[in-house]
């Protein structure tokens, strides 16, 4: 292990790229998902891949909902024998990475993923819930699913997680993210503490913070989740990291993370 991916080199790493003003940052009409310093949340979810995540060095990375490459920069500073190669339904912000990351990281691909969505992509070619992801089987290592979850509907859902089943490796992980609906969840979001403001809906399945734009933001039962990733063949092996969205004390990121096993 070089002294850039042993624990005091990681972390030495992600303060670098957390305040690196020469790293590349997309122009402001690009941010169209997500908000919060763009280096510093890159930096904070590289540590989590290698420490929730089991990333290594080598590992061939998709990551699916890639926008305008916030985990890929932090990643051309961890990744050494590895590949990563990044897909997601906004074709200008996959052009802004291909024309400002690639020819410097000719490892780091990307291309775009022409699925309908009613705010990123209305006039997409490709039903979410018929999905078919353009890399081959058994081509991943580590699958990256940052605010993605938050997007779809449950159909869409168990139809990305048949196709991450796909394309991971035996061994291989997927790292995901969502609003996970649970006891303290809901008690949150009860007692108004949640951001998003989801309705206080006990028995609901699945909630979504705008009615006038449910694929905004959509929070998920727990189970339920679980449940659509184990009928794909993919494992949650050890409980979740759950976030602030909540308004938990002490969430380890802003949404709950999750790691999801092959084999």
């Amino acid at each position: 292990m070089s002294a850039r991916h042993d624990e005091a080199g990681l972390d030495a790493v992600a303060a670098s790229l957390a305040r690196n003003r020469f790293m590349p940052a997309p122009p402001p009409e690009l941010m169209l998902c997500g908000d919060g310093d763009f280096r510093a949340i890159g930096a904070e979810f590289l540590l989590h891949f290698v420490r929730r995540g089991g990333l290594v060095p080598a590992d061939r990375v998709l990551d699916i909902g890639c926008g305008v490459g916030r985990m890929a920069l932090p990643l051309t500073q961890y990744l050494d024998t590895g590949t990563y190669h990044g897909i997601d339904v906004i074709a200008p912000a996959i052009a802004w990475c291909g024309a400002t990351i690639t020819p410097a990281y000719p490892a780091f691909t990307f291309a775009h993923l022409d699925v309908a969505h009613p705010l990123y992509n209305p006039g997409g070619a490709m039903a979410a819930e018929g999905v078919v992801l353009p890399v081959a089987d058994a081509s991943a290592d580590f699958v990256v699913l940052v605010s993605v979850l938050t997007h779809l509907d449950e159909p869409a859902v168990g139809r990305y997680a048949r196709e991450i089943k796909r394309v991971l490796a035996p061994g291989g992980r997927c790292f995901a993210t969502a609003f996970l609906l649970n006891r303290p969840s809901r008690d949150g979001i009860a007692r108004g503490a949640a951001r998003p403001a989801f309705p206080d809906l006990p028995e609901a399945k699945v909630l979504h913070a705008d009615p006038e734009a449910p694929l905004a933001a959509v929070a998920f039962d727990e189970d339920l989740l679980l449940a659509r990733f184990l009928e794909a063949g993919l494992r949650r092996r050890r409980p979740a990291a759950y976030g602030a969205w909540s308004g938990r004390e002490h969430g380890v990121s802003f949404q709950d993370i999750c790691v999801f096993e092959h084999g």
